[in-house]
């Protein structure tokens, strides 16, 4: 696989994301493309306008988030104001902004798909039906009928019973390893993700930070992952993998320069 191919397949998280422990990034929007080099881009954790998404006309390939990271006002120790990630993932917020991003993207046609992060937190709101993923795809596609509704599933996730609801709706599986040293196991992940939902499109997620450890994710860990993506990539069995985030590049800088490399030169 050349390096273009493996440019072509990759898709970086865009946005300002707050993580314990870590400092804000002095990355912005769509620098994460930039830096890596790739194609696509996953835009998550601000509100999707116009103005926002115009940020990323550069990029190829653009999806946007349905079920909303918002910003919440919060107050430290010290008695002063900052700002707090929360997420709404409610079926009507959801199903709501689907069709907000529908309407947007008529005027951003590089705008393709809709994403859901993460999935299993909308079926816990007494809201939720078994008919909701079917009212979230139309929703999606009363606009535009091309664009694609991508959902987050953990590997530990696979087995639960929730998928049924999703799977006659959904084009595009993101799946994430959430334990760094899960990825010993990759390959069987992806196997088992693959029987799990035979007809989608896998993306595999690439963590830079262990948010169960608080770390960076060791490289040896993130080298066996990428290599396994680089394989089921020529294998035909991935569609492509998306790296989390632009905002984690001057916060975990020698993971974002390996995983950049890598990609340069596979």
């Amino acid at each position: 696989m050349g390096a273009r191919d493996m440019a072509e397949a990759g898709w970086v998280w865009e946005g300002l994301a707050f993580d314990p422990g870590l400092q804000p990034t002095v990355y912005g929007v769509g620098e994460g493309v930039e830096y890596f080099g790739v194609s696509g881009a996953n835009f998550l954790f601000h509100p999707n306008t116009p103005i926002n998404l115009a940020k990323l006309s550069h990029v190829p390939r653009v999806t946007a988030d349905i079920s909303k990271w918002v910003w919440v006002p919060a107050q430290t120790e010290t008695g002063r104001y900052t700002y707090a990630h929360s997420r709404q993932d409610d079926p009507e917020t959801v199903i709501a902004e689907a069709e907000k991003l529908s309407r947007l993207s008529l005027d951003f046609p590089n705008l393709v798909a809709g994403f859901i992060d993460d999935t299993s937190g909308e079926a816990t709101h007494d809201s939720y039906s078994t008919d909701t993923p079917r009212q979230v795809r139309e929703a999606l596609r009363s606009h535009n009928p091309d664009l694609d509704l991508w959902i987050v599933v953990y590997t530990h996730q696979l087995a639960e019973d929730l998928w049924g609801d999703w799977e006659d709706q959904v084009d595009v599986i993101c799946l994430w390893v959430w334990k760094s040293s899960d990825l010993v196991d990759i390959d069987e992940h992806i196997a088992r993700c693959r029987e799990r939902f035979p007809r989608q499109r896998l993306v595999m997620g690439v963590y830079m930070r262990d948010y169960t450890l608080r770390a960076p994710v060791p490289l040896d860990l993130l080298e066996i992952e990428l290599h396994s993506i680089a394989r089921h990539l020529e294998a035909g069995v991935l569609d492509g993998y998306s790296i989390l985030c632009t905002a984690l590049i001057d916060q975990h800088p020698e993971q974002a320069e390996f995983i950049r490399d890598f990609i340069h030169s596979h």
